[in-house]
């Protein structure tokens, strides 16, 4: 897993799993609490995600919200996508653009 960028907006790469969930926390707290408005995470390049991974992701959005921030998830890959539609965290999580459902049919995404 890697990641880069600054305070505004980070690119996820690789694994977000049990593996790299304790860096992937520290760097994404960081990041929150180092700035101000939305931050994006761009999961354009990140292959996989566990529940552990997922429950970062949770824990980074609570913790923008916190701090008066908004966490944004952008280019999420299309299994992502099907896993925040069946936790129904595609509600919750502000994801830009189309989300699919299981079926195929685009819901509305948050943001």
């Amino acid at each position: 897993m890697r990641i880069t960028g600054d305070h505004t907006a980070l690119t996820v790469e690789g694994r977000l799993d049990v593996r790299s969930a304790a860096d992937a926390r520290a760097l994404l707290h960081a990041a929150v609490d180092g700035g101000e408005g939305d931050l994006v995470l761009d999961l354009g390049r990140l292959e996989f995600w566990d529940a552990t991974g997922l429950g970062v992701i949770m824990g980074t959005h609570r913790r923008a919200g916190r701090a008066g921030r908004r966490l944004v998830l952008r280019d999420v890959p299309v299994q992502l996508q099907r896993l925040l539609v069946a936790t129904r965290l595609h509600r919750i999580l502000a994801v830009e653009g189309a989300v699919q459902d299981p079926c195929g049919t685009t819901l509305p995404a948050l943001g």
